[in-house]
């Protein structure tokens, strides 16, 4: 059963093959026995995925019908969870229980979503490794030297590694698009303000973004069409209506302009990696697409934009962890500075406390003008840039990431040289765009993944080329050795 789709489990419950708590039970089961290979799990919620796949198989006999109910999913562990542990991957929030929903997982438990538990990942989700976890790293099932990606490597190894059908995600410079594309599967990042923030522990909250990773495209949209919708407590929430994103799945693709930007395709891309991102448009093209080339002039300073304004951003998010209303507290502390200083330097991370000092520093006092508002003016350029991109073409493809996963520990000392596998993830990110990345081959054993940006809401023509194109290669079928 731990081989089925979310799309295929839908169908097993309705036809009665199997049940809810077989299933849960079975991949209960899977977890204890293979995630200490991968660690991809903080806390494993057995006694409530089994409560909720028994009530969800009494829904099912009572005639209720729908495509979540009943099927197992993982969240990441920075949506609140009442009475659960919420740590945010750090030492600051080992203690914490949540003691609410966050909007993602109620929906998603109203829907009959069975939650198996809360998956790793990079300290308030800062990092593209999953390494920087107080509850150490997660390892790709693909090559368990290797990293799965980050910040969501704890939902995408699970996923990879068939513990689970699907889980939540965010994206703040790529956290969902970047892992997917490194363990081969499928990750969504909606546009700002389709899916619910509320109760989703901020990093920066003008990039963060809830999503779906799963195996497939229609996995995905039966994922986003349980997320999405307006949220009357997150202020930042669009209410625009929620299409059925299953019902355009197979549209034809016929006539479909898909932009390539030439400056995604210059020095610093895996050449092994721009001739799979090659082969991605022939197979588009057999199915009526068109290609241009385009270009987005202002994406060389994406990077240093982003990390602007992601730190400064979360120097302010973060500033509500010290030591006194929740979260860890130094032992002992002389005063209330000496309480501050060390339950925060006690408490966070390397990378944590990195991106605070730098956030800090750009908004303090001399040196806002010069860093955190040029960098929003570039912002704007990147937006400007895509819009001009949409008048010709439908969607933008190009590479997910510009190198393989890498060794674990091989950057850790050059966090810069981490920073830069966002190079072609971030630009949605700072504009607000839904982006999504699918499987599209393998080099050395190792995934590699494409990525496509399409105009604000437009999330189901993504999903529509991604779904055409996996009936059309099996890279997404593919499963890690041992799994």
């Amino acid at each position: 059963m731990h081989q089925l789709t979310l799309a295929e489990i839908a169908r097993g419950l309705a036809d009665k093959k199997f049940s809810s708590e077989e299933l849960t039970r079975a991949l209960l089961a899977r977890i204890n026995q293979l995630d200490p290979q991968i660690n991809s799990f903080i806390s494993v919620t057995e006694d409530l995925a089994i409560s909720q796949a028994r009530a969800a198989d009494a829904r099912r006999a009572a005639g209720e019908s729908g495509a979540l109910l009943g099927a197992p999913i993982g969240h990441k562990d920075l949506f609140c969870t009442q009475g659960i542990r919420t740590s945010c991957g750090s030492k600051m929030l080992d203690n914490f229980k949540a003691p609410y929903d966050a909007t993602v997982v109620s929906k998603l438990a109203d829907a009959g979503a069975v939650t198996l538990g809360k998956t790793n990942m990079d300290e308030f989700a800062m990092g593209s490794a999953n390494e920087s976890s107080y509850y150490g790293a997660v390892k790709n099932p693909w090559n368990l030297e290797h990293v799965p990606g980050g910040s969501s490597g704890g939902s995408a190894a699970a996923v990879a590694a068939r513990l689970l059908p699907g889980a939540t995600a965010t994206d703040t410079g790529g956290s969902i698009r970047q892992p997917a594309a490194l363990t081969s599967l499928t990750g969504l990042k909606p546009t700002y303000g389709r899916v619910s923030r509320w109760g989703m522990i901020a990093y920066a909250s003008s990039l963060d973004q809830a999503g779906p990773l799963a195996r497939t495209a229609e996995d995905c949209a039966l994922l986003l069409q349980g997320m999405a919708g307006f949220d009357a407590k997150d202020s930042t929430s669009i209410d625009e209506p929620v299409p059925d994103y299953s019902a355009s799945l197979n549209t034809s693709l016929q006539g479909l302009r898909i932009g390539l930007p030439k400056e995604y395709f210059g020095a610093g891309l895996d050449p092994r990696i721009a001739d799979l991102v090659q082969a991605s448009v022939k197979e588009l093209e057999k199915l009526g697409a068109v290609v241009k080339e385009i270009s987005l002039p202002n994406m060389q300073h994406a990077i240093p934009a982003y990390y602007v304004i992601a730190p400064a951003e979360a120097s302010s998010n973060l500033s509500r962890f010290d030591g006194v209303r929740f979260g860890y507290r130094c032992d002992n502390p002389a005063d209330l500075t000496d309480l501050y200083k060390r339950s925060r330097g006690e408490g966070f991370g390397v990378e944590v406390q990195r991106r605070i000092m730098v956030g800090a520093y750009a908004l303090s006092a001399g040196y806002y003008d010069a860093y955190y508002l040029q960098a929003q003016k570039i912002r704007r350029l990147i937006k400007n840039d895509f819009m001009a991109a949409f008048n010709d073409v439908d969607v933008i493809l190009g590479p997910t990431t510009p190198n393989l996963a890498w060794k674990i520990g091989a950057k850790n000392n050059d966090p810069v040289a981490e920073y830069l596998e966002d190079v072609y993830t971030i630009t949605a990110n700072l504009a607000g765009l839904p982006g999504l990345s699918m499987p599209a081959g393998f080099v050395d054993g190792l995934p590699v993944g494409v990525q496509l940006l399409a105009p604000y809401f437009h999330e189901g023509r993504l999903l529509n080329v991604a779904h055409r194109y996996q009936q059309v290669t099996d890279w997404h079928t593919r499963a890690p050795n041992g799994f």
